[in-house]
């Protein structure tokens, strides 16, 4: 089985139908199988997908009215047999996310060469960018890792599995790495700390994933991190997050 994958933080503010415009039409033109947005949070903004990106027939998310539950849109090319929403649980502080009730899209693909697991994720932020054991926001990201790996430990141990999207949580943090040691996932991105999120928005390094089963292999890259032209004309980047593409082979 061979699939190519893309993650990506399409950033929900700013000329976003321009960008997902562009974003759309890049996707439509490559090779990916599978691509998983987060922060589709307009569904006007997932109908422009969907009307330009259309040889993705196949898709999955959750409406939540008036907008996409968690941000979580999963792109297809192959069927789609089976789909279903994992809701992180609320912890304080409050926080305008809850009104997105984030979580993890659980959805099984039937690729030409047999079938895969793709989880697409998008964890809370952490508004101080404070990673230390005390801080409030580390302790809602240490109860979603634990919620995201408890969900993936419920899927078949055979069943070849990809989890990806934006973690908000540093590679090499002791939180992540306990969450890839909880699941049994090999981290494809393990030892490359070149940032995923934008540096001139801010110093906070790999915070997009993407984790495998064992028996997985993956070859990654980092992509969409130069300008695109919007139809306005203007120049600006796609997201303040890079994407992340990869080749899984079994």
């Amino acid at each position: 089985m061979q699939a190519r994958v893309l993650t990506f933080n399409t950033l929900f503010k700013g000329e976003t139908r321009a960008r997902m415009g562009v974003l759309a039409e890049l996707i439509e033109k490559a090779d990916y199988d599978v691509v998983c947005l987060q922060e589709v949070i307009s569904p006007r903004v997932l109908a422009l997908l969907r009307r330009t990106a259309a040889s993705y027939p196949h898709i999955a998310h959750v409406p939540r009215f008036p907008l996409v539950r968690g941000g979580l849109v999963t792109l297809s090319r192959h069927p789609v047999t089976r789909r279903h929403f994992e809701p992180f649980a609320l912890v304080r502080p409050a926080r305008p996310e809850w009104l997105l009730s984030k979580g993890a899209l659980f959805t099984r693909i039937r690729l030409p060469g047999g079938f895969l697991t793709v989880v697409n994720t998008h964890l809370s932020a952490n508004m101080d960018m404070d990673w230390s054991p005390s801080n409030a926001y580390t302790k809602v990201e240490e109860s979603e890792l634990r919620g995201l790996a408890n969900a993936v430990n419920r899927i078949d141990r055979a069943e070849p599995l990809v989890a990806m999207g934006d973690f908000n949580v540093p590679r090499d943090s002791d939180y992540f790495q306990r969450f890839v040691s909880a699941t049994g996932l090999r981290d494809a991105l393990a030892g490359d700390n070149e940032p995923t999120y934008r540096p001139e928005y801010a110093d906070i390094g790999a915070i997009d994933q993407l984790v495998v089963r064992p028996g997985l292999e993956a070859t990654t890259r980092l992509v969409f991190k130069e300008e695109v032209r919007l139809p306005t004309g203007r120049s600006a980047v796609l997201s303040d997050h890079y994407g992340i593409e990869a080749t899984l082979t079994a």
